[in-house]
């Protein structure tokens, strides 16, 4: 078929690259820009446009949200300014482009590419993706069917949204180092852990790269804690498997 195209819109930048399906792994270097603030829909798009239009791309396109998307409308903005709440994303995207567009939950396509490429591979049970950057965003398989639109990082811990303490960015806004960081994950995990019981827990998400930093001083669990594979490429991998899908 043809190339397929991946674009991951996060709250702090918009990355995107063409992607080897069969293999799970980018085609090019990916080209990233940064989320224009505020981040209303039609600023995103032209950031998203100009991702895109790096490659030269014809063909489909998916794109991830950091948000609710059930048919291609964006439910929810936590991270990202509020007039995407209730936009037809996919229609916006496809008629700015002039290409097949499919808009997907952002954390929902990581676990896609973990699931298929990465640290999920073969795994049945309950699995839980979790990517932590400017929020905190959720995956959950049961025997490798997604359940979609989790949104765990909204549960609510300390009484406030859970992903206020635990995200990558609670770590640097609250400048804790990686001892003290790794406690609050710890915390956010023991309630995922009563809620779901999941076999396997896969970290995502930018702080992956840095895995060997916090993941050891993380408590012994029932869950087995992972490192995602595809690192911070999972989501632009997912993207463009969600899109392929669609198409197909």
């Amino acid at each position: 078929m043809t190339a397929v195209f991946g674009v991951d819109i996060g709250g702090s930048g918009i990355k995107g690259a063409p992607v080897d399906l069969a293999r799970g792994v980018l085609a090019e270097e990916r080209h990233k820009v940064l989320t224009p603030q505020p981040s209303a829909p039609e600023a995103v798009v032209a950031a998203v446009c100009e991702v895109v239009r790096h490659f030269d791309h014809q063909g489909p396109v998916g794109l991830t949200f950091p948000g609710v998307v059930v048919e291609g409308r964006t439910r929810t903005a936590a991270n990202v300014d509020k007039g995407w709440i209730g936009l037809d994303a996919a229609g916006l995207f496809r008629q700015a482009l002039g290409m097949p567009a499919t808009v997907l939950n952002d954390a929902d396509a990581a676990g896609l590419a973990e699931l298929t490429h990465g640290a999920g591979r073969g795994e049945s049970g309950v699995v839980l993706v979790l990517t932590f950057g400017t929020g905190i965003g959720s995956a959950l398989f049961v025997d490798g069917t997604l359940m979609p639109n989790t949104e765990l990082g909204h549960l609510e811990l300390r009484g406030k949204d859970a992903e206020r303490r635990a995200s990558s960015a609670a770590k640097e806004r609250h400048g804790l180092n990686w001892e003290q960081w790794a406690g609050r994950v710890d915390e956010y995990l023991d309630l995922v852990e009563m809620l779901f019981s999941p076999q396997l827990v896969v970290i995502g998400g930018g702080v992956s790269r840095k895995h060997e930093r916090f993941l050891p001083l993380l408590k012994h669990r029932e869950a087995r804690v992972v490192p995602a594979e595809l690192r911070n490429d999972a989501g632009i991998v997912g993207a463009a498997m969600a899109a392929a899908r669609t198409e197909g």
